[in-house]
């Protein structure tokens, strides 16, 4: 569990806004889940993302684990367009996730590159986020690389 003490304010601030300042390494959203979940108690009591920041508020946030997913491959084509040893540059289209998550465990790029590269993908983003580095969301198509 992580405490933030406001000690100073410089202007009004939502506590979502608050939080991603103080801690870059959570998202926005990741916040804003943590906070409607009860995850993230202010004085020991539970607000909304619209709660203002004040002097002198004790903030406690309790992150989430990662949960682990059990990705399988899948026979999914793909537009490769360049391919070695070291890496795979692939064309991905609109539409298709990139990593399996809530909602979408299977169909996704990490699902088909991961029966594409039958030795597996590097560890690269850790076990849940295997050996590809993008910022591209699902409606993006772009050229992404894999290790």
């Amino acid at each position: 569990m992580e405490t933030i003490k406001v000690t100073n304010i410089e202007e009004k601030e939502r506590i979502d806004s608050y939080i991603a300042k103080k801690m870059p390494e959570l998202s926005r959203t990741m916040i804003k889940k943590l906070i409607q979940d009860g995850n993230v108690l202010v004085n020991g009591k539970q607000v909304k993302t619209s709660y203002i920041v004040q002097v002198g508020d004790n903030i406690k946030i309790e992150k989430l684990k990662p949960q682990k997913v059990d990705i399988k491959a899948q026979d999914i084509p793909l537009d490769i367009i360049y391919e070695d040893n070291d890496i795979i540059v692939i064309n991905k289209p609109k539409g298709m996730v990139v990593h399996p998550a809530a909602g979408n465990y299977d169909g996704t790029l990490v699902n088909a590159i991961m029966a594409h590269c039958s030795e597996g993908l590097s560890g690269i983003g850790g076990k849940l986020r295997p050996g590809i580095v993008h910022r591209l969301d699902k409606d993006t198509s772009r050229i992404i690389n894999s290790c």
